[in-house]
């Protein structure tokens, strides 16, 4: 494969609060040790639409024009220099591709723990600067070690879901649970879903889901990846002890729902407790359907400041576990991804866009549905032609 003569390409950038621009940018030829990539797709995620909105990711600030996305697969057109022939890549392979790059030098790192290298530069990331352009555009040059080729039967349009996946499956290794475990996933985004999947693949005879969408967690249940659903009531964004308040409300509802009261001993709580929201009243709500000894997860990002019910858990000894993106998760989620385990894991792939689409996906993402009222699960951003679409 080549770029056919071509030296400039599309590229979507942000470069403020809802300021999203479709750009003309050179196209990047690969310097030693990485290969060329033309991007087929991608998959819009919470922190893509927190820098459409605002501008920023919590404390994260666009501080120059920055490239969105960073869940995405692609087709390799160019090879560098001093690519080692273990990579096993050539020209024409469908990939996905691991998009943050660690010092490799850090103690974190040399441990084997690079997601929690302070020096890491993530694409489409403002944390760091200069920032690292995303993966909304044509073309990108990649790391040749980052890039990892699709399992035999991968469509090239699912190696996008590579990504959340190899969150949830970085917050499952983290739980090490057991088949036969009872857990409860808070909030069905793109991950929620994944990690209600995995758990159902891993031997969880109870996956509890539960969100303020309802469509979501119909179609959490019309995969068989949620053993039972139930519906949050709607309520303002609140924080300390309002925020408390209502977490306390919520778990009171669920306990005394049908979902909870079928199952014996569930009342007491949950083996696992996955919150995948970042939204204050969720994350304290956790600990508190958590049972003795058992495990929090906190996947979701987004409050830095909160204040969680922890005395009680402390004394049940629950642990409180922080989950930070993932690590040495790239070819098990790859692998999953293409065994079949998961699912039809392809239906969470709701909606595709073109790039100059790109605003329209960011938009129905935010109001979770698009022009026809149907819910948006996960927008993918791309070349439809590369994917049939």
């Amino acid at each position: 494969m080549s770029v056919e003569g071509k030296t400039s390409q599309t590229a979507v950038v942000c470069h403020g609060g809802v300021d999203l621009r479709t750009e003309t940018r050179e196209i990047p030829q690969p310097k030693d040790g990485e290969v060329q990539i033309q991007v087929a797709v991608t998959g819009l995620c919470g922190s893509d639409l927190h820098y459409y909105l605002h501008g920023a990711n919590g404390i994260f600030k666009i501080r120059e024009p920055l490239v969105l996305g960073h869940e995405a697969g692609g087709i390799i057109t160019s090879i560098g220099s001093n690519v080692d022939k273990s990579f096993g890549l050539k020209i024409g392979d469908k990939v996905a591709m691991e998009v943050g790059v660690s010092c490799k030098s850090c103690k974190n790192c040399r441990k084997g723990r690079y997601n929690l290298c302070k020096n890491m530069k993530f694409a489409s990331s403002a944390k760091t600067f200069p920032h690292l352009d995303g993966t909304l555009r044509e073309f990108m040059t990649w790391p040749a070690e980052l890039v990892y080729k699709l399992p035999e039967g991968l469509d090239l349009s699912l190696a996008a879901l590579a990504e959340p996946l190899s969150v949830v499956l970085h917050a499952w290794r983290r739980a090490n649970l057991q088949p036969g475990s009872k857990v409860l996933i808070i909030g069905t985004g793109a991950v929620g879903l994944l990690a209600c999947a995995l758990a159902r693949a891993s031997g969880s005879t109870t996956v509890i889901a539960i969100d303020i969408e309802q469509g979501k967690l119909d179609f959490s249940k019309s995969q068989n990846w949620s053993t039972g659903i139930f519906c949050l009531p709607k309520g303002p964004r609140v924080s300390g002890l309002e925020s408390l308040e209502i977490a306390e409300q919520n778990w009171k509802l669920l306990k005394e729902s049908n979902v909870i009261q079928e199952i014996e001993g569930l009342e007491d709580g949950f083996d696992a407790v996955f919150e995948c929201t970042g939204v204050e009243t969720c994350m304290q709500l956790a600990p508190m359907a958590a049972a003795i000894g058992s495990k929090v997860l906190y996947v979701g990002m987004g409050t830095k400041v909160l204040s969680l019910p922890c005395g009680p858990s402390l004394l049940s000894e629950v642990d409180l576990i922080g989950v930070f993106r993932y690590a040495n998760t790239y070819p098990d989620a790859l692998s999953l991804l293409a065994s079949g385990k998961l699912g039809n894991v392809g239906a969470m792939a709701s909606h595709y866009y073109s790039l100059e689409n790109a605003e329209q996906a960011f938009n129905d993402l935010r109001r979770g549905k698009d022009d026809n009222g149907k819910t948006v699960i996960k927008p993918m951003v791309g070349n439809l032609s590369l994917i049939g679409k």
